[in-house]
Order: structure tokens, then sequence, then C-alpha cells
């Protein structure tokens, strides 16, 4: 065997090595017979409340699903309303352990609503090696989130009743002096 063959051949073995192993690309990096659901299609809340919901990563296919990433993303439904996917969760991205066929894994995401108004929360599944395949991506959940009106904003309710309410008082004693 020439040096030439002898190296061609170590090649060859090296990318077969490299396409079989786990993560690598090739079939594993197809997402087809990845699924990823949500426990609810809709979450109703309050602004500046913490909520949690689960979403479930299923494979579907018949060898192990390895390397995969499961990130969560949230916007919003309304022009106009800035969101900032950081503020709602410090733990957007999750590096999911190897899913054998047939087995799947279940992630509790804490959120916590910064703006109110109507939003998008969903969550996509992609492949480590950043492979050019479509991510599997769950259902959307619709968050609705409710503003916080308070009655005593800022601690301002016994100032603003308080100070009127001493006024008059003094008004009612001044009064009274006057006449006796």
């Amino acid at each position: 065997m020439t040096a030439a063959r002898a190296l061609r051949a170590l090649l060859g073995l090296a990318v077969a090595a490299l396409l079989a192993a786990p993560g690598a690309l090739g079939a594993s990096d197809d997402l087809s017979s990845v699924s990823v659901a949500v426990e609810r299609s809709l979450i109703s809340t309050r602004l500046g409340d913490a909520f949690t919901f689960r979403s479930t990563i299923t494979n579907k296919g018949a060898d192990t699903a390895d390397g995969l990433i499961a990130h969560l993303n949230v916007l919003s439904l309304r022009p106009g309303t800035y969101v900032d996917p950081e503020d709602w969760s410090s733990d957007r991205t999750r590096y999911l352990e190897p899913l054998p066929a047939g087995g799947s894994t279940t992630i509790s995401w804490k959120m916590q609503a910064v703006n109110d108004g109507a939003f998008g929360v969903y969550i996509a599944v992609l492949p480590a090696t950043g492979a050019a395949h479509p991510p599997a991506t769950a259902p959307m959940i619709r968050l609705d989130v409710a503003s916080r009106k308070k009655l005593n904003a800022g601690g301002l309710l016994p100032i603003a009743l308080g100070v009127p309410a001493l006024l008059g008082l003094l008004a009612a004693g001044a009064r009274l002096a006057r006449r006796g």
C-alpha cells in the first residue's frame, strides 16, 4: 500500500467516524423527529408577578438525539412595546442531555412579567452544531399581562390624605380660637 492510499484510507475512516459521532454533522442534526410541547396555551398574570410553565421535548426518532439546545423567547404581539427577553427570564438557554429514541425531557421555565400587554412566549430547540436545519418549536403561549394599579403608589396615600385633613383641622381650630 502506498503512502497516498494509506492517507486516503485514514482520512476516509476519520470522516466516517466524525459522521457517526454524537453531535457531529449528519442525520442527528435533522430535528424532524424532535417535537416540543408546552403545558398550556394561555397564561394570564399581572405586571411584576412571577410565573412558571413547562415544556416537554420528545425524540420520536429511532436514534439518540444528542447535542440539543432549548431556548426560550418572548416577543410583543403589539407594535410599540419594547421587549428585552433577558428581563423576563435569566435562564433562557438549556443544554439538553442526550435523548434516547422515544425519550423525552421536561423543562420548567421561570419568568417574571416586566411589561403589561399581550406577548408571545415560545420554545425553540436547535442542534448545538449550528447546522442549517429548521428548529423544532412549540406552539406559542399567549401571555396576557395586566397592569398593576396601586392605590398607595410609592407610599404617598397617607400624605395625600393626611396633609389636607391636618390643614382642615388647623383651619377649624383657628376659627374656634377667633370666636372664643
